[in-house]
């Protein structure tokens, strides 16, 4: 870690007024180690109405080489994908060359048996091997990738992070280039590790939705290599570069974010034609109403373009709590926590988010660390930064998404902004130890908190982000 200019003068990372009943409010701090460098403060705005009209849009907003069908407040019908499907590939001259098709997992909604059955029979000509970007999330068993993937297909493998012997070693991007890309936020070398079954393919397509992420701003794209299936430490040092801009100022924001640019960065490395079929799902159903086709880059700016008008939704008032209904394909905290960050934004200060989901019964199966650590805001690791730098930062990320904005100094300690409690199959004892308010599943009365005026029920939870107009 090469040593950082310390900032003395106090800070804002959100551009919310200060007014107790204003939800996402301005927390100023200090810097208190190197790593304490403020985040760019990104300007929001609602984006214009896009005309997107089938058959095809040759450009959205400046994209360029890119097909587009659908459009906001579309949704297309089985024929129309598989025709836009079909058409789009045959023409993009992939036939008798290989292709390592990336798709999502079971966390995100996305009608993939539909869009596979379009991609593979338009690739018939072609060498395909299908890769389930995992992230660091579990692998899916034989029967699951079965139901997920509509079908039986030859050479479907999931990513194992865990085997270092799946990876390709791209290089690295080198500190000053990081710190050109983080605003001198970290200064690191970061190795860039991929799965080896996308290097050893002529043309990687991926497969799969664009929604508000908490990390990057809008998922997609090139993140479904970095995350997706990529090596631990891009994985650490993503997250982490996304902890310190917070969830709450990056998640929704449009264009090239911070945590974007190192992602393109990354994936310029990859030798194999990058291209992506980036789809604008209907939350928490298999209805799509936008496709766009191009590189992974420009489909993915059309993509996050409609989604921004698609599933971003505005309140005019901070609410006192919130309960996201947490539907089964989040397993555990670890997934299930998107339904925290879609909403940190509309609660206000001193509120509560409650995540009701009585069928998750860990933590983070995969991530044993978390249970050691708790949940904490960014400042808390930042503050202590020698006691907590060797653990993953992904980890410690993670953390700090679920826990949202606050404060922490040695003397006072932590002071959160809200309130975030459990609802859910895991342990009383093991949900107080992680620094989380614990309920009874078993005496959530949703028609009742939907009766309730200070408190706003949010069903399907964990696609749609919510922000105060």
């Amino acid at each position: 870690m090469v040593d950082l200019p310390l900032a003395h003068s106090p800070r804002r990372f959100t551009d919310r007024p200060s007014h107790p009943a204003r939800g996402q409010r301005p927390v100023d701090y200090r810097v208190l180690t190197r790593f304490g460098c403020p985040p760019r403060a990104f300007t929001r705005s609602r984006p214009e109405t896009i005309c997107a009209h089938p058959p095809y849009v040759g450009s959205v907003r400046g994209v360029t080489d890119v097909a587009v069908i659908g459009g906001v407040g579309q949704v297309l019908t089985e024929d129309e994908v598989t025709a836009f499907v079909g058409g789009v590939l045959a023409g993009a001259g992939l036939e008798g060359r290989s292709v390592c098709v990336i798709v999502p997992d079971a966390t995100r909604s996305c009608p993939l048996p539909l869009l596979l059955k379009a991609v593979t029979e338009a690739l018939k000509d072609s060498q395909v091997t299908i890769l389930v970007a995992l992230g660091t999330h579990a692998e899916m068993t034989p029967e699951q990738l079965r139901e997920h993937l509509g079908g039986d297909y030859p050479n479907v493998i999931n990513h194992e992070w865990w085997k270092p012997e799946t990876f390709a070693d791209l290089g690295t991007i080198g500190p000053d280039r990081v710190g050109e890309i983080s605003d001198e936020m970290l200064r690191d070398e970061v190795p860039v590790r991929l799965n080896r079954a996308v290097v050893e393919h002529d043309v990687a397509l991926v497969v799969g939705p664009v929604f508000p992420h908490e990390v990057v701003g809008f998922s997609g794209g090139n993140k479904y290599f970095f995350p997706g299936v990529a090596g631990q430490e891009v994985i650490d040092f993503s997250h982490w570069l996304g902890a310190l801009i917070t969830s709450a100022n990056i998640i929704g924001t449009p264009g090239i974010t911070p945590v974007r640019a190192l992602i393109d960065e990354a994936a310029a490395l990859i030798p194999a034609e990058k291209l992506a079929l980036s789809v604008v799902a209907q939350s928490g159903t298999d209805a799509l109403h936008a496709i766009a086709f191009g590189d992974t880059t420009e489909s993915w700016r059309a993509a996050a373009e409609i989604s921004a008008q698609t599933h971003v939704r505005y309140l005019e008032h901070p609410v006192r709590r919130v309960i996201s209904v947490m539907p089964p394909k989040y397993a555990d905290i670890w997934t299930a926590a998107k339904g925290f960050y879609k909403v940190e934004p509309i609660v206000a200060d001193g509120g509560e988010v409650i995540l009701y989901a009585p069928h998750v019964t860990q933590l983070a199966a995969m991530h044993p660390e978390i249970e050691e650590i708790g949940y904490h805001c960014r400042d808390y690791f930042v503050g202590q930064w020698d006691k907590f730098r060797d653990l993953h930062w992904g980890v410690l990320a993670h953390s700090t998404h679920l826990r949202g904005a606050g404060t922490w100094d040695p003397a006072k300690g932590e002071h959160l902004r809200v309130r975030v409690t459990l609802a859910t199959g895991i342990p009383e004892d093991v949900v107080r130890r992680a620094s989380l308010g614990y309920l009874d599943p078993a005496s959530v009365d949703l028609a009742a908190y939907e009766a309730d005026p200070e408190t706003f029920v949010v069903p399907n939870a964990g696609e749609t982000l919510y922000r105060l107009q």
